[in-house]
């Protein structure tokens, strides 16, 4: 039998310390705000029962015991991901929520991304596993392998073939300057009066749009591709809307919009190729939803769920 080992104020200090980077290992593993968080209380409860004084690398044991919990928790995911009704879009983080070091680099902050973590789920939990521990947080092969109980040959190989399933849609990206900012202004009034041409114009040829209304709201159950298509799409959803209304927001570090259709809300973000928009994301399921603030049957987005441009 295990003895009990009395949590002292200092070791709870310790795990307060390293808590948002634990959030943000295993938000980006699950895509999950909820999720996350429920791993995160799991890493505490292993983290009051451990030998404390016998771990001479806290931030390493803990990084180590959440990866874990949270690849334990993505293979549960991925069976109730495979019946969600319609394409499976992550979660937003709240605004204002801090995931990960204050000192992030800049392939930290690209992998928090909503586009980023939509890519993820291509890769198998072991290929996701592996490629956020050496991607994100540049760890070597060899730590990487003793966190998730593999050869490092086995990561090394999980790598490679984590990078080729993403391939280069990795590069696109929403860039944060004064021509993006103008792209969107004029995309998201094209989109509010229903100009389809306008809309067409701005898009990259074989741009996809991906929409999620989780069976609770009205959403195109596959992928929309192509120009044409996408802009039908989108004139259709705002002639439907009616009165349609957004501010634009800052939502996984990156640029996005909150869309009033009528008397639904959506969020809306994209991704770049060659000052076109070559991807678009829009989630309008409700659950998902409620992790920026938004409820069905608010007229105006609360104060907390909106962020001026200039903190972009």
């Amino acid at each position: 039998m295990t003895a009990h080992v009395e949590l002292r104020p200092a070791d709870a200090a310790v795990f307060e310390q390293h808590r948002a980077v634990l959030l943000g290992v295993a938000y980006r593993m699950l895509g999950s705000w909820w999720d996350a968080e429920d791993v995160l209380q799991d890493a505490w409860l292993r983290w009051h029962g451990a030998d404390r004084a016998a771990i001479a690398d806290p931030r390493g044991w803990l990084v180590t015991v959440t990866t874990r919990l949270a690849l334990d928790q993505l293979r549960s995911a991925r069976h109730r991901r495979e019946t969600y009704p319609g394409t499976w879009l992550p979660e937003p983080i709240p605004v204002g929520t801090q995931v990960g070091d204050p000192a992030e680099t800049a392939q930290q902050r690209d992998t928090l991304s909503l586009a980023a973590m939509r890519l993820l789920e291509r890769l198998t939990p072991p290929e996701r596993g592996v490629y956020l521990l050496r991607e994100t947080f540049e760890l070597p092969y060899a730590e990487i392998a003793d966190t998730l109980g593999l050869t490092e040959t086995n990561a090394r190989q999980l790598h490679r073939r984590a990078v080729e399933r993403i391939g280069d849609d990795r590069q696109r990206f929403s860039v944060n300057d004064t021509r993006h900012r103008a792209l969107v202004d004029l995309f998201l009034s094209a989109a509010a009066t229903g100009d389809r041409a306008g809309l067409q114009a701005m898009l990259a040829e074989e741009v996809t749009l991906w929409s999620d209304g989780g069976g609770k709201a009205r959403a195109a159950v596959n992928p929309v591709v192509g120009a044409s298509r996408v802009a039908r799409f989108l004139a259709g959803v705002s002639a439907k809307a009616g009165d349609v209304e957004w501010w634009l927001v800052e939502v996984n570090g990156g640029p996005a919009a909150l869309l009033r259709l009528g008397t639904r809300w959506s969020l809306m973000s994209w991704e770049t190729d060659h000052g076109r928009l070559a991807g678009i994301q829009l989630l309008a399921n409700p659950d998902k939803l409620r992790a920026v603030g938004l409820f069905a049957d608010d007229r105006t987005p609360p104060a907390a769920a909106r962020t001026a441009w200039a903190r972009l």
